[in-house]
């Protein structure tokens, strides 16, 4: 099951060629979805607009949970952004996956640590940044030293396990779960009471893994809002 990535060097950096052609395929999709939404705005919403409507009260629902509005309000695009985009990347790589002379183009994007990881980074990046401004250098420093000063270093630590942890749950249930398709797929070209056998458990699993590329969309989002609340509201 295990195929070769394609690699470029570039200026002495090595890129992932498939992981860049799906972000950008996953970007063009979401790209077009928010286009298509918002393009004939109606005081009566239908169709896609109606959708767009839904993902915009359900991000702000989940905004609300965790922090106050004032302070939340401004990561709403981004929440919104982060829901489609991750459960878009999720998606594209469950229909199937294309190798070419053992090279693999097509697959999820976020089935992939570094793109998992760099997704998470960007998160708790932002989470720093929007933490120092809204609360100013000295203020946000002191946050790392309560309630004792000798909980620097856990503090630390914990920002790096949030980053691991954040991008690792992702990768790993979308990585698992086209793994395992790849293995059902295998069995449909085994002969005929291979493929009979198979049908059933693909398909199965195929629906399943609708359904846990969208919860891990929505865990995704909803962990970052955590994250970003913790930094920006004034009680923690």
């Amino acid at each position: 099951m295990e195929h070769e990535a394609p690699m470029y060097e570039f200026l002495g950096l090595n890129f992932n060629l498939a992981n860049v052609m799906m972000i950008t395929i996953a970007s063009l999709v979401v790209f077009i979805i928010a286009i298509v939404s918002t393009r004939r705005i109606a005081m009566k919403p239908t169709g896609m607009q109606n959708f767009m409507e839904w993902v915009m009260d359900f991000v702000k629902g989940l905004i609300n949970s965790n922090m106050d509005w004032k302070d939340g309000g401004r990561f709403q695009i981004l929440g919104i952004t982060l829901i489609m985009y991750v459960f878009v990347s999720n998606m594209l790589g469950l229909p199937f996956s294309i190798t070419y002379d053992g090279v693999l183009w097509w697959k999820s994007p976020t089935a992939d640590p570094a793109v998992a990881l760099t997704l998470s980074a960007m998160v708790m990046g932002l989470s720093h940044y929007y933490g120092l401004k809204l609360k100013g250098v000295k203020a946000y420093g002191k946050e790392f030293f309560k309630p004792f000063w000798f909980m620097f270093p856990i503090k630390i630590i914990e920002e790096f396990a949030n980053t691991l942890t954040l991008g690792l749950r992702l990768y790993g249930n979308i990585y698992a779960g086209e793994i395992l398709l790849g293995l059902l797929a295998g069995g449909l070209a085994t002969g005929t009471v291979g493929t009979i056998a198979a049908i059933l458990p693909t398909l199965a699993w195929q629906g399943f893994s609708v359904f846990i590329g969208a919860i891990q969309a929505f865990i995704f989002t909803m962990l970052s809002m955590v994250y970003l609340s913790h930094k920006v509201s004034q009680d923690h």
